[in-house]
């Protein structure tokens, strides 16, 4: 079964993370993703870049996964 840790490890294997947590149940999964790449990018290009993160475990291993993704700046924003 896959675990919301695996599923970290499998992003952080593939994107450099400055802040990242996963949660979920086994199949649905919520994460928050903070990255310097994400930096300039609209969501589309942020949501392929974490797809590509997982290496095509989307749908298969991981059923569902809601993402927030953020650069640093926008996170230090919503931080306060």
């Amino acid at each position: 079964m896959v675990t919301p840790e695996l599923v970290k490890q499998y992003i952080e294997a593939g994107l450099v993370c400055t802040y990242l947590t996963v949660d979920g149940d086994g199949a649905h999964f919520d994460a928050v993703i903070v990255s310097p790449l994400f930096s300039g990018k609209r969501l589309i290009e942020r949501h392929r870049l974490v797809n590509q993160a997982l290496s095509g475990r989307l749908g298969d291993e991981i059923h569902a996964l809601s993402m927030k993704t953020l650069s640093p700046e926008e996170w230090a924003e919503q931080q306060g």
